[in-house]
């Protein structure tokens, strides 16, 4: 029967309407998926339907797993093909998991905001590669937040009318174009990618495993490594040093001196949060901090970077949440001069460097973070 077929008969039995019960039909093409040996799939690879648990979904779908990047999809990147809610198309769509984001930012519009980022990121990685035909984000015609979500998580997609399904060997062509691009999309996001940057692509890490008691005011605080990297990027070998993360660091360690205690875990896509030495409420005052790297001697651009993402976090995170709306930091690698009274206007302290101590805005200095 094949990919075709396969489209084809989920098509003409799915009823969203049906429910989820082991004797409807919708339902039993999609669960015996994962058994089927007709698809074309290379052994690295595996397939699996989706139509809901308790409640059928409004947009069915089936993953398309290399065992080697991914074997579930509430995160990690994979491939899938998602029906549109009126059964009109079907895309074949490079996704990332978006369940794992539920906790921190919950399924409305901050969490599609980040999704669209990290997209945007991975299409400049595919962007040497793309093929005519295909698009950024597939339309899925329904109104409730996971299709919405499917939508914003698409990196890449090719989309079709069923009515007029490609025959099987363009399918398979553009799966295997597919899987291509999942194995590069997945290399990119080992790096980590971060807006200081020059270049659209940095280094990842992994963590040290450092991991101290509860009671130490560093318990929460895991900045990313500092040291020289060394990654593979297309064949050549290219070496980043991550400023960014340093900063962090050395003013996390430097804050625990003044009374604060600073959290970088389970923060994305924060850079760090700070909290007074003690405070255990929910309604106690937490800073939220914005580390950029002044370039050149210039902080116009860190600046900009800094007031954008650090409203927008606030508005996303905290207000959309009905949470109390942070104090917001932004923290640089030297003095950023006339632009220090700018940001005190739009509700932002500044601190930075300054040998091997730090200074800051006049309210940074009041909260007893620098002087």
């Amino acid at each position: 029967m094949g990919i075709q077929g396969l489209l084809l008969e989920i098509a003409d039995t799915y009823d969203a309407q049906a429910g989820t019960k082991a004797e409807v039909a919708g339902q039993q093409v999609l669960r015996a998926v994962a058994g089927r040996s007709d698809l074309g799939l290379p052994s690295t690879h595996f397939a699996k339907g989706y139509g809901g648990q308790a409640i059928a979904a409004a947009t069915p779908w089936i993953g398309v797993f290399d065992r080697q990047i991914n074997r579930v999809p509430g995160r990690g990147l994979y491939l899938a093909y998602i029906f549109s809610a009126d059964l009109r198309t079907v895309s074949l769509t490079l996704q990332q998991g978006i369940t794992h984001l539920e906790d921190r930012l919950g399924r409305g519009q901050a969490r599609q905001q980040h999704l669209r980022r990290q997209a945007a990121r991975l299409r400049r990685a595919l962007a040497t590669q793309r093929r005519a035909g295909w698009i950024d984000e597939l339309e899925l015609r329904h109104h409730a937040d996971r299709p919405r979500a499917y939508e914003a998580a698409s990196v890449i997609a090719r989309s079709y009318v069923l009515a007029a399904l490609p025959e099987e060997a363009s399918l398979q062509s553009d799966l295997r174009y597919a899987m291509d691009q999942l194995t590069r999309a997945d290399s990119a996001d080992q790096l980590w990618w971060f807006q200081d940057g020059d270049s659209p692509l940095d280094v990842g890490y992994v963590p040290d495993g450092h991991l101290l008691g509860e009671e130490d005011p560093l318990a929460g605080f895991q900045p990313k490594d500092s040291s020289d990297c060394i990654a593979n990027i297309t064949a050549r070998q290219q070496v980043k040093k991550r400023h960014h993360e340093a900063l962090i660091e050395r003013f996390g360690h430097h804050v625990v001196s003044r009374g604060y205690i600073p959290t970088t875990k389970l923060t994305h896509p924060k850079d760090l949060v700070l909290h007074r030495d003690g405070a255990v409420q929910p309604t106690d005052d937490e800073w939220l901090v914005e580390a950029k790297v002044v370039r050149g001697g210039n902080p116009t651009e860190a600046v900009r970077q800094a007031v954008g993402q650090l409203h927008e976090y606030s508005h996303f995170l905290y207000h959309e949440r009905n949470r109390p709306e942070p104090h917001l930091i932004g923290l640089f690698t030297e003095d950023i001069g006339v632009y220090a009274g700018y940001l005190e206007r739009q509700g932002i302290s500044s601190i930075w460097q300054s040998g091997d101590g730090w200074d800051g805005s006049a309210r940074a200095a009041r909260w007893g973070m620098v002087g």
